[in-house]
């Protein structure tokens, strides 16, 4: 049997040594003018300009992930009303009244647990939990369905190693039955970021104008 629900990016589900999920968020922004769709459980990175964007889609990039995008708030300047979405559709697609900001929640505490897809099979049970404390690296992190609203990315299960530059670290494999059909891709591993801009233990600054290069 296929696995039920097979890419939805980065769900948080709850907090590092069994913390309470209050599913807490902080309130950054986006550039009324940024073009880039971020979808719902898409990782984002912050900029120089003291905004927020979607990071890129390349291994190996240099700004630590700030967090997890779960929807926005804005004014429409045609009717003047606010508007609530679960993701950012980019301002190509919605007009934005420079007056007012595109408010950004993101899940942003550094000991965030989210639960993400496997992007191929694992085989089997055994293989699945051989990758439990091995670092991974996201398939994509950019792409995502606008009729949802939500990211499509998933783990790049391939990648599985000890290499300690990769972005996500696996803590655990999800016992949801619907999705244990190890033989078929959308298995759900538990993972947490390895770099996270406000980890105490994060010894990079950087940022950028434009991360092609952060996952």
């Amino acid at each position: 049997m296929a696995n039920q629900d097979t890419a939805f990016g980065l769900r948080p589900i709850g907090l590092n040594g069994a913390g309470a999920n209050t599913t807490g968020t902080t309130t950054y922004e986006i550039a009324a003018a940024n073009t880039n769709a971020i979808y719902q459980n898409s990782p984002v990175i912050p900029l120089t300009t003291g905004f927020i964007d979607i990071v890129g889609n390349a291994n190996g990039g240099t700004v630590p992930f700030l967090g997890v995008l779960i929807g926005v708030e804005y004014v429409d300047s045609s009717t003047k009303k606010p508007v609530w979405k679960n993701y950012w559709p980019g301002a190509n697609n919605v007009s934005v009244d420079t007056n007012y900001p595109v408010k950004a929640f993101v899940t942003d505490n550094p000991m965030q647990l989210y639960m993400v897809s496997a992007d191929t099979s694992v085989t089997n049970r055994a293989t699945a939990y051989a990758d439990v404390f091995k670092n991974c690296s996201l398939a994509t992190a950019t792409s995502g369905s606008t009729a949802t609203g939500r990211s499509t990315a998933q783990l790049d299960i391939s990648t599985a190693a000890t290499t300690a530059t990769l972005a996500m670290r696996i803590v655990g494999v999800s016992d949801n039955v619907a999705n244990n059909d190890w033989a078929a891709a959308g298995v759900n591993f538990i993972v947490r970021f390895n770099f996270h801009y406000n980890s105490p233990a994060s010894t990079s600054t950087s940022q950028t104008t434009a991360d092609s290069t952060a996952i």
